[in-house]
Formats: C-alpha cells, sequence, structure tokens
C-alpha cells in the first residue's frame, strides 16, 4: 500500500498539462489586454490608411 501512494505522488503526467494550461490563460489574458489598451490607436491608424486610400 505504501509502494502505491508514493507512485501516486511521484507521478507528474497531470502536472505538466496544468502547467501548459495556465501558459495558455496567461497568454490570452496578455493579447485581451493589449488589444484593449492599443485598440483605439489601431482602430485610428486604419481609419487614416482607408482614407488615404480612398482618397488616392
Amino acid at each position: 500500500m505504501l509502494s502505491n501512494l508514493r507512485s501516486m505522488t511521484l507521478d507528474e503526467e497531470g502536472a505538466t498539462l496544468v502547467e501548459y494550461s495556465l501558459v495558455v490563460a496567461l497568454i490570452a489574458v496578455l493579447c485581451i489586454a493589449a488589444i484593449s489598451f492599443l485598440g483605439g490607436k489601431i482602430s485610428n491608424l486604419f481609419s487614416t490608411v482607408g482614407s488615404s486610400v480612398g482618397a488616392a
């Protein structure tokens, strides 16, 4: 019984999945923050480019 308990505590297969999930969640949060922070500036840039192309 003690060997079964020891093998369960040393099993790290699920830990990598949790770590990858945390990394993906962090990347998603950073992307959302960057989009919300830069959204207005990018919108203005596209409007400027669009009106320049339309005038040409």
